[in-house]
């Protein structure tokens, strides 16, 4: 059976054991509330800090042009080279690598990789590779467009892409079809090369999805920038601290956390039976999308009301809490990254890597990868698996709590800094548990 018919349906095949789940939320509690009263009185994340500069052979070897220029060749090469087999290969998506790619590649690998060494499809993305180019030949600075990118849209171009890409995963119909993902592809190219055209790079930085999304879990990477741009080591979560709070930060982490948790939900069998009892009369694609836009609506409506639920702030400061906290949804959204897609990533996405062995479907062996099959390295260790789930739905929350505290700690008064942020806290640690109790599968 095909792995793709449904993109990417999460890993509700392999739950986790209850002792595992019910062992992992008690531990969110403890430490959510101990830290809260007990250990941190002070702010002390500053994203400014000075961190450890790299070695010096190191830093020119990251930042030459060399480097870079060899970065986005591949990086163009590669993509027409995706393009071309998506039109010209199988349109079986069990035969054409190319659904694997965006679902297992992009959207999975790409954002692994930011959490461990920063903003990659920064560096990586085609699109802002033919835009620096043709800036090159036209003489103008990648930085300026022809039109001001206005402020107030924050990252609402990007919380739009996102959940595009999101209801094809799990609302569309046929989310694993070639043409469905060819469909996506070409339409992100030509959206992304038209805004950076019009506005320049901060498009790139603020409105393409999957850059935004790159960038945001980078933000968690030990690796950062100095004052003088210098590359550093710096604890993430002094990164974390300075991740900017636009409009549109909370939709773009509700699209994220609501659409991962409506992946593990609808794999609950009386989902599946309402939708298909619903077929007759509903198409299936508009119940499934109404299920996603519960999920994304709920995540981001909850947070924004904890967020808010403080005293001693101004209504103007307060309409602005949910964006400025938005950042502490960052842990929990990659620790769910980790914990729901770590078997497509390592598995599905070496399947995806042997499909190249004939791409265009012409009965080629190329580099001998027909030869070589799929090593269930996860999947054939349950106990293994399970625990990295826990740990990393646990350690994200951890995280996202500390970065919350820290934030509450300069924005709310000295008299509501305790009482103003017990709301956000137990909305975090429901979405904790309820993360857990997805991934235990119901």
């Amino acid at each position: 059976m095909n792995p793709l018919a449904h993109g990417l349906n999460g890993a509700a095949d392999l739950p986790i054991p209850l002792t595992y789940a019910l062992v992992g939320a008690a531990w969110a509690l403890t430490f959510s509330f101990a830290l809260l009263f007990v250990a941190w009185r002070q702010p002390r994340l500053d994203p400014r800090s000075p961190g450890l500069p790299l070695p010096t052979p190191v830093r020119r070897l990251i930042d030459a042009p060399l480097t870079r220029g060899s970065i986005s060749t591949v990086s163009v090469a590669f993509t027409v080279c995706v393009l071309v087999i998506a039109v010209f290969g199988s349109a079986d998506p069990a035969l054409n690598p190319v659904p694997g790619v965006l679902y297992i590649g992009v959207w999975v690998g790409v954002m692994v990789a930011s959490l461990l060494i920063g903003p990659v499809w920064k560096v990586v993305s085609p699109v802002r590779a033919i835009h620096r180019f043709g800036c090159l030949l036209s003489r103008r600075a990648p930085e300026h467009g022809i039109l001001r990118y206005r402020e107030e849209w924050g990252h609402l171009p990007a919380a739009v892409g996102l959940f595009s890409f999101v209801w094809l995963e799990l609302a569309w119909h046929t989310p694993g079809s070639v043409t469905a993902v060819l469909t996506w592809l070409i339409g992100y190219l030509a959206v992304t090369s038209i805004g950076l055209v019009l506005f320049g790079t901060v498009w790139a930085e603020r409105a393409d999805p999957l850059e935004v999304y790159s960038t945001l879990l980078a933000h968690l990477s030990p690796f950062g920038r100095g004052r003088a741009g210098q590359p550093v080591l710096r604890m993430p979560l002094n990164n974390l601290a300075g991740t900017p709070g636009l409009a549109g930060s909370v939709a773009v982490a509700a699209t994220l956390l609501g659409s991962t948790a409506f992946d593990s939900f609808s794999t609950f069998p009386w989902w599946r039976e309402l939708v298909d009892d619903l077929a007759p009369v509903v198409d299936t694609t508009l119940v499934r999308t109404a299920g996603l836009l519960v999920f994304i609506g709920v995540v981001g409506g909850l947070f924004s009301l904890a967020a808010r639920a403080t005293g001693g702030v101004s209504p103007a400061d307060r309409a602005l809490l949910p964006r400025r906290l938005a950042l502490s949804l960052t842990p929990i959204v990659a620790g769910y990254l980790i914990a729901h897609y770590l078997t497509f990533l390592v598995e599905k996405g070496q399947a995806t890597v042997l499909l190249f062995a004939d791409p265009l479907d012409r009965g080629w062996n190329l580099a001998g990868l027909a030869d070589r099959d799929v090593a269930y390295v996860l999947s054939s260790h349950p106990g293994v698996l399970a625990t990295c789930k826990v740990l990393a739905v646990l350690i994200g929350h951890v995280l996202g709590v500390a970065a919350a505290h820290d934030r509450c700690l300069v924005l709310l008064p000295p008299r509501h800094r305790l009482t103003g942020q017990l709301a956000l806290m137990l909305t975090m640690v429901g979405f904790t548990f309820t993360g857990l109790y997805l991934l235990f599968g119901g």
